[in-house]
């Protein structure tokens, strides 16, 4: 079987791919596995209302009765936001899924896959995954960096999710070879907050900036795609010191619990959630909306 029989790719995505228009990919595990119900579909379809207010077509991935979903109807949005069986895929669960024709919703590595499968070079996300704290031990590091050394997709991101260890998160991306450019600073913003402690070579001002840098990437063949780290707004960060004690809180509680693998993360977001009282909830939206602002100038950029 070809590819092309596993895709579904929605007509007006399709259209806007076939004739060059800039198209945005966007996950779905922030709808299925990230909020409630009707907050997540809410918030999805929201974000596709920005991005096309900004100029492009947005394209929701996920998985339905085995076929690559790209791009949703608003039935299969309120499905995906619903639905009870629906498996958290990465990359080393995409081919079970598939061929047992099951729903799954995608992560940052799958989205980037199906991304570029369908012919998508921009993807926007909250942030990305990275290297866990105390890696050193358990080799919990995200399937996210190494789909970023290996993937042609730019994922606009808010930088990487505070709960990781992020110096060893870009000392990996730097292995790799994986470009992490910060978008209007020198710091790489970590989710909540604009800040991290963590500085960055390279930076763009402009939606502008980053096209060129991204499509001589691209051009040069330089195999993997680039992350664009994009503060969440200085309006809805969440102060340094109230968000490190509650990730150090959760972290000690999802240790009690003995909570590993590819529970860690639902477990530690909703965790920071109640210690915040819903104010960490709160910037996660903000901060995906913001990307995806960026995310649509930007594609729209590297189509011109």
């Amino acid at each position: 079987m070809m590819i092309e029989s596993y895709l579904d790719i929605h007509p007006e995505v399709a259209e806007a791919i076939n004739h060059n228009k800039p198209v945005v990919a966007l996950e779905s595990t922030i709808i299925s596995h990230g909020m409630p119900y009707p907050q997540n579909v809410e918030t999805a379809r929201q974000v596709e209302a920005i991005i096309r207010q900004n100029g492009a077509i947005p394209a929701t991935i996920c998985i339905i009765d085995g076929l690559l979903k790209v791009g949703l109807t608003d039935q299969e949005l309120e499905f995906l936001g619903t639905a009870q069986e629906v498996a958290k895929v990465s990359r080393r669960d995409l081919p079970f899924i598939v061929a047992k024709k099951l729903n799954g919703a995608t992560t940052v590595a799958t989205t980037m896959i199906i991304a570029e499968m369908a012919g998508i070079d921009v993807f926007v996300t909250g942030g990305i995954g990275g290297v866990h704290r105390g890696a050193e031990e358990t080799f919990d590091i995200s399937a996210d960096l190494t789909e970023l050394s290996q993937t042609n997709v730019a994922v606009v991101c808010a930088g990487a999710k505070s709960i990781l260890d992020i110096g060893l998160t870009l000392e990996y991306l730097e292995t790799l070879g994986v470009p992490v450019i910060g978008y209007q600073t020198y710091e790489l913003p970590a989710f909540y907050t604009r800040k991290s402690g963590f500085e960055l070579l390279h930076r763009a001002d402009s939606a502008k900036e980053l096209a060129g840098i991204i499509n001589t990437k691209f051009c040069l063949n330089l195999k993997g795609g680039v992350v664009v780290a994009n503060p969440i707004p200085e309006k809805y960060a969440m102060d340094f010191e109230v968000i490190t004690k509650a990730i150090e809180t959760a972290l000690k509680e999802a240790d009690h619990q003995n909570v590993k693998g590819k529970d860690i993360t639902p477990f530690l977001l909703s965790y920071i959630k109640e210690i915040t009282k819903g104010k960490s909830l709160d910037a996660n939206i903000q901060l995906v909306y913001n990307n995806a602002r960026l995310g649509a100038e930007l594609a729209v950029e590297m189509k011109r």
